[in-house]
């Protein structure tokens, strides 16, 4: 609030822009302070290969790219996947020298790293293509890296979508304040009444797996598919709705995920912005669909294998993301098309889809994958026992009753406008009486800061 309030106070586009860079290093700051000295020496190398790939020529201009793309990469490497490839050598180093100790790196991951690296190549690359101007101004760069309403969790941005908006003076507009306050309101209420009642009951589903019901694992499995939804989606409208009141428009991330009526019809609605990087940045460049049908099979796993990757090092992540490769290479290689359906055919591979997603979350919710296949099998054995979520069967119709009040909302009440200003004050302080007496204050930290 406080930095919003100076926002608007001042006059001048370059002090509004040192102001939210001022506020975005004191939030990353917060985290671990040192690692904003990795944050910017990041930001300098590709400030500066921006700026000489669009001066240079020939090979010098691919030299600056790949020089930019590597330092990000090996900061993800680093931090990120250096102990998970290190574990795997490890067998094969111990079978030669049982002796040898590996070098483990004991270090935290740098927040949101893998969200920021990936905002950075994609401003490298789109100045390599000639779609970008490089920057000039060093401030606003670093600015566009570092914004800090979607710093940790994203929307990822792209540069000719977001660098514009920051170069420019955002008169104060009352219906952009509200509708940004409304958006955040409304991410409060996903994650602190929604995703973090769920959380009691997952985890413990998750951490009980094996002395529960099938019943009682499936309705886990089914709470943690809209608990990470809520929690990821509640995250983005509270960033969007942050900038949203400073003028600025982030890209959405979500429409509605649960409703696709197919496994590649979800990846269109779910992690939007992630979605399209691989699409426009791994996957066109490997050759999509222009070099066959295996080809274009085989490039569709890989995007999905990164993708898996790209969330966690570990093999949870790799399986997860490998699966959702074969499946969206297959549907896609058999045509499938669920558009123009009828009502009942739409529903029944909504569900389908739905289905599929929420047994494949179990790997992505599981800490290893033993402990995944340990709560697959419960589930498809039929263990009997009665409903165990942890909770009182109270609490389990209450969050049921709140994904039906979320799935309507979000169907039917997308963005509405109160322009009485009574009603909306209103309507506000009802949202936060209601966030208040019904929130779960557990300092449950947003799942992707993880990422």
């Amino acid at each position: 609030m406080v930095v919003t309030l100076t926002y608007y106070q001042l006059n001048n586009q370059r002090m509004r822009v040192v102001l939210l860079l001022l506020a975005s290093c004191y939030f990353y700051m917060s985290f671990v302070p040192l690692y904003i000295l990795v944050l910017g020496g990041i930001i300098l190398i590709d400030y500066f290969a921006g700026l000489k790939i669009a001066d240079s020529l020939g090979k010098s201009r691919k030299s600056w790219l790949i020089l930019s793309i590597v330092a990000n990469l090996s900061v993800l490497l680093v931090f990120k996947y250096f102990n998970f490839f290190l574990g795997i050598l490890e067998p094969l180093v111990h079978g030669i020298s049982p002796e040898t100790e590996m070098p483990f790196l004991s270090i935290l991951l740098p927040l949101g790293l893998s969200f920021h690296t990936f905002q950075a190549m994609s401003y490298t690359i789109e100045v390599y293509r000639g779609n970008q101007a490089p920057e000039k101004d060093f401030l606003t760069y670093a600015l566009y890296v570092m914004f800090y309403p979607q710093l940790v969790a994203g929307p990822i941005e792209r540069p000719g979508h977001f660098l514009p908006q920051l170069r420019k003076f955002q008169e104060y507009d009352r219906d952009a304040v509200r509708e940004g306050l409304s958006r955040m309101i409304w991410g409060f209420f996903k994650k602190v009444v929604i995703a973090d009642r769920l959380a009691m009951m997952v985890d413990y589903c998750y951490n009980h797996s094996s002395t529960l019901s099938s019943i009682s694992l499936i309705v886990g499995a089914v709470f943690y598919s809209f608990q990470i939804y809520c929690d990821f989606s509640g995250y983005c409208d509270i960033g969007i709705g942050a900038a949203r009141v400073m003028g600025i428009r982030l890209v959405e991330n979500f429409n509605e995920p649960y409703r696709a009526r197919s496994m590649n019809e979800f990846w269109t609605r779910w992690h939007i912005s992630l979605s399209t990087w691989f699409r426009d940045y791994v996957y066109i460049p490997l050759g999509g669909n222009r070099l066959g049908e295996k080809r274009r099979m085989l490039n569709v796993i890989l995007v999905f294998l990164l993708s898996g990757l790209w969330h966690g090092a570990n093999w949870t992540f790799v399986i997860w993301g490998g699966l959702y490769g074969l499946i969206a290479a297959f549907l896609s290689a058999k045509k499938y098309n669920s558009k123009n359906q009828s009502f009942i055919r739409n529903v029944f591979f909504s569900l389908l889809s739905f289905s599929t997603v929420t047994l494949l979350w179990i790997f992505f919710r599981s800490p290893t994958l033993s402990e995944s296949f340990l709560y697959l099998g419960r589930i498809f054995s039929w263990t009997n026992g009665p409903l165990n979520v942890g909770l009182n069967i109270n609490e389990i119709w209450v969050s049921f009753l709140l994904i039906v009040i979320l799935l309507f909302r979000e169907r039917f009440i997308k963005s509405f406008r109160i322009n009485n200003r009574w009603i909306y004050t209103s309507y506000f302080l009802v949202m936060i009486v209601v966030c208040y007496m019904l929130g779960v204050f557990n300092e449950n930290q947003f799942i992707y800061f993880q990422f």
